[in-house]
């Protein structure tokens, strides 16, 4: 989720600098709401170019290309993994791509990029597998810090100018936003008048992840500033949303949205709270206000961007992407009160640009 928000700024200056071009994305079909309004399967229907769809429901990109890579790799050698991978080379070659850029920097993003049989495959010239350069025709040196920086060299090498970075545009869907309004709105059928703060807890993994305890101290401290509180349980994370919740003395709610939801309801909040996690980099995708929790990863890389923010990071925090399952020593270094005076700082500063 985050690698694809990271290169959205990216494709969107392409698309708006290139209206007339034929954008196609290799994408893991879970992530498609990204993309594209809606989630009606995993494969498209049309000519070898794509179906043409409503710019609201598909702002971006012409035709999306799914690779379950996930289920791949739990299903390396079967004849099924085999056939959709010929499948998907096979759909790619139709659609006769004229240029591949490898925003992932893996060896398999590379592999896929491979397949297209374009005659131009482009990456960085040190990308985060540095095996993936020899697969790339074309190796593009970054000097950006930020991974959206570097994105967006890749992106000016495609389109022969420097580009800018711009905001991504984002899907809306019209199901996803009657949700959202369901669930905003008060027994009397008014929307609430609350700002809302959205607390994100899960993350990657467990070196990453601030305690529940003090989320659920940062949620008490947001409701008697008189927000409302909503808590995001993603897939897998609604442990740590219900015991965040009763921390709080069911101050916050946790809200288990589907990623088009997701979208929604981001683009409603007054502030989000999170780790290093995709759900903070779609806050900043949409413009929100951000307090980002880092710890094990470098936030100059991959924080938030282009938005008002306010990251804390211990000095003592050291980049490890070691997939530890106890939270960072420097991640624990930062308290509630760190957050809260964060937090005050970024509405103080909405305030007074009403």
């Amino acid at each position: 989720m985050g690698d694809i928000l990271h290169a959205l700024p990216a494709v969107t200056a392409l698309r708006q600098a290139h209206p007339e071009w034929h954008i196609g994305w290799v994408i893991e079909p879970r992530w498609q709401a990204l993309l594209k309004a809606g989630n009606e399967g995993t494969s498209e229907q049309g000519n070898d170019r794509g179906p043409a769809q409503p710019v609201a429901a598909q702002p971006v990109i012409d035709r999306l290309h799914f690779a379950p890579t996930k289920q791949w790799a739990k299903r390396p050698l079967t004849l099924q993994t085999f056939h959709e991978l010929a499948a998907l080379r096979r759909e790619l070659r139709a659609c006769q791509y004229n240029a591949v850029v490898d925003f992932q920097g893996a060896i398999r993003s590379a592999v896929i990029a491979r397949m297209a049989g374009a005659g131009r495959v482009i990456g960085e010239a040190e990308p985060r597998e540095r095996p993936a350069r020899w697969l790339f025709t074309q190796r593009i040196p970054t000097d950006g810090a930020h991974v959206i920086e570097q994105d967006m060299e890749l992106a000016s090498a495609i389109a022969g100018d420097a580009l800018r970075p711009v905001a991504p545009l984002l899907p809306t869907d019209p199901e996803a936003e009657r949700w959202c309004n369901a669930l905003l709105t008060a027994d009397d059928n008014q929307p609430v008048a609350e700002p809302i703060a959205l607390i994100t807890p899960g993350a990657g993994w467990g070196a990453k992840r601030w305690p529940v305890e003090r989320y659920a101290a940062v949620a008490a401290g947001l409701h008697s500033r008189g927000m409302r509180v909503l808590i995001n349980a993603g897939p897998g994370e609604e442990p740590l949303a219900d015991a965040i919740r009763s921390a709080s003395n069911l101050i916050a709610t946790p809200v288990n949205a589907s990623l088009n939801q997701l979208i929604a309801l981001t683009r409603r909040i007054a502030l989000c709270i999170a780790g290093d996690t995709g759900p903070l980099h779609l806050a900043c995708a949409l413009g929100r206000p951000v307090v980002g929790i880092y710890g094990p990863t470098d936030p100059s890389r991959n924080g938030p961007y282009g938005t008002r923010s306010v990251v804390l990071r211990s000095p003592f925090s050291r980049r490890d992407h070691s997939r530890r399952a106890e939270p960072e020593s420097g991640l624990l270094t930062i308290s509630p009160e760190d957050v809260l005076q964060a937090a005050d700082s970024l509405m103080a500063e909405e305030k007074r640009e009403r």
